[in-house]
């Protein structure tokens, strides 16, 4: 018989200005849950917001990150009020697209209704993104709904550049990639 070890992550924390960044505990699931069942949050994202088993699995797979892969998504609590404000980090989540974004770090971003056109998205993704200069030797990527204005200024902001159109799901999307500067790429 053979066993296997998961392998205990502590997730770093991250601060910004307004924002900590810290990896996901059970008591984020209730903020979780409810963002990702918001139409307004995935109507860019996903097909219709996700039912509260959905939202489990994709919490889970957050965490599981952080123990398979030692990087995941961070919850973002905003500093002045202890509330959850939204969901951001780096994932392989083996896309089915073309061009594979295999070997690439995928970075991505989800915020309450209520937190968006604050500048958090802004605020939380430089720091990952600083984060993620040090702990990845290659660019990041990620992928966006043509019709997401926000994000798309929000991936623009932080250095990410179209690389070109695609589909994904049968949906068009675009990919943008962004050059880790510590890596010299």
């Amino acid at each position: 018989m053979s066993t296997s070890v998961i392998r205990s992550v502590a997730v770093p924390s991250l601060d910004t200005e307004r924002l900590l960044l810290r990896g996901p505990q059970i008591d984020d699931f209730a903020g979780s849950s409810s963002m990702w069942a918001d139409p307004n949050v995935t109507q860019y994202i996903l097909e219709r917001p996700l039912t509260g088993e959905e939202c489990w699995s994709r919490f889970l797979r957050y965490v599981g990150h952080w123990a398979v892969l030692g990087f995941g998504y961070w919850v973002m609590i905003e500093k002045q009020t202890g509330s959850f404000v939204g969901e951001a980090g780096f994932a392989d989540y083996k896309r089915e697209i073309e061009p594979s974004l295999r070997d690439l770090p995928e970075i991505g971003w989800v915020l309450r209704s209520h937190a968006h056109g604050k500048g958090f998205a802004t605020e939380a993704v430089r720091a990952i993104t600083a984060w993620g200069d040090v702990q990845f030797k290659t660019p990041t990527a990620c992928i966006i709904a043509p019709a997401n204005t926000a994000s798309f200024r929000v991936a623009g902001k932080c250095g990410y550049r179209e690389i070109l159109r695609t589909t994904y799901h049968g949906q068009p999307t675009v990919m943008l990639s962004r050059a880790n500067p510590k890596a010299g790429h």
